[in-house]
């Protein structure tokens, strides 16, 4: 099912992103990878068919990794930045924009909180012994969190802002190997096709980085949600998931989000990890400029002058084994 179902995803990526043709090269080289595994490494805790499935499609998702008890206490404490009850300090709360325009306050107005890795309540997820068991599983046994975030959607204002166009994270990261590179994404709540769940393109993690940008929506797009132009109309990939539920995806992998037209809320909690042997890269002239640029903006308008490879080593820290 898996081999059919990528076959089909390969056709409709043979239009608007003919780059992405690639992944099919990549697909036939993974046998040259010892036992044919490229992207997971030796690890009890993930069977062999777990391991395909990853190899092949690029992301995995585990049920019920996450106790409730956490993910409500790190939900608390996402409320409580944004009604200004915690000092914001070195955390980056971002706003939707059209709710912006609509007067929203509190949990109604941001849609993000970065830079949390170092927050004791946050902490308690970013460190989770079960979920770093697993991280190890593609990265190895020595870890770094490098990008913290709690993602929220409010009831989506109308304009379809709380959308968010399809991309790969890698886009954002002037560090490799990408191969050592992995997100967890946990859901806070239920997640559904209506309120906005992680939907992906199985496989494109075998291709390259893409030129990505602000995609040209009525209504317009929030802040650094930058996406891949001409492939809004692939079929993709949605993944509902339950309360605690959490996928593991690697860094190259085509994904994005819907919007959430219900009357509740949307909230995950999310770290991208890599190996502490991983390096930075010189993203200059590249696909990964324009974005560079723009954090490094906004790196200056909080008052530090920080290249792109300086924000991410600040954002970094040492979570598991050696640094």
């Amino acid at each position: 099912m898996a081999s059919e179902r990528l076959q089909v995803v390969y056709r409709h990526l043979s239009g608007a992103c003919p780059k992405l043709n690639l992944i099919q090269a990549e697909k036939n080289n993974l046998n040259s990878y010892q036992d044919g595994f490229r992207y997971t490494l030796h690890n009890p805790l993930l069977n062999y068919e777990q391991r395909r499935f990853y190899e092949e499609n690029g992301y995995i998702v585990i049920p019920r990794l996450i106790e409730d008890s956490i993910l409500d206490e790190c939900c608390q404490r996402f409320v409580d930045y944004c009604d200004g009850v915690i000092p914001r300090g070195m955390t980056t709360l971002m706003k939707d924009i059209s709710l912006a325009k609509k007067g929203a306050k509190g949990v109604y107005l941001y849609n993000k909180i970065q830079d949390i890795l170092f927050d004791d309540v946050f902490e308690k997820y970013f460190l989770h012994p079960q979920l770093l068991d697993y991280v190890s599983c593609f990265t190895g046994p020595n870890i770094k969190g490098m990008h913290s975030m709690l993602i929220n959607k409010p009831p989506d204002s109308g304009a379809l802002t709380s959308r968010h166009p399809l991309h790969q994270d890698l886009y954002y990261f002037p560090f490799r190997p990408a191969d050592r590179i992995v997100a967890a994404w946990t859901a806070m709540e239920p997640v559904t096709t209506s309120n906005g769940c992680l939907v992906v393109l199985p496989g494109t993690h075998m291709g390259e980085l893409l030129q990505h940008d602000y995609p040209n929506w009525e209504g317009g797009v929030n802040k650094a949600y930058h996406g891949i132009r001409g492939c809004d109309d692939y079929e993709t990939v949605p993944l509902p998931m339950d309360k605690g539920d959490t996928v593991f995806f690697h860094p190259l992998l085509i994904h994005g989000s819907g919007a959430n037209i219900t009357s509740g809320f949307r909230k995950a909690i999310s770290c991208h990890y890599s190996t502490s042997d991983s390096y930075f890269i010189d993203v200059r002239g590249t696909v990964q400029d324009k974005i560079a640029k723009e954090i490094e903006e906004m790196s200056a308008a909080k008052g530090y002058s920080l290249t792109i490879q300086e924000v991410w080593q600040y954002r970094s820290r040492p979570v598991k084994g050696f640094a």
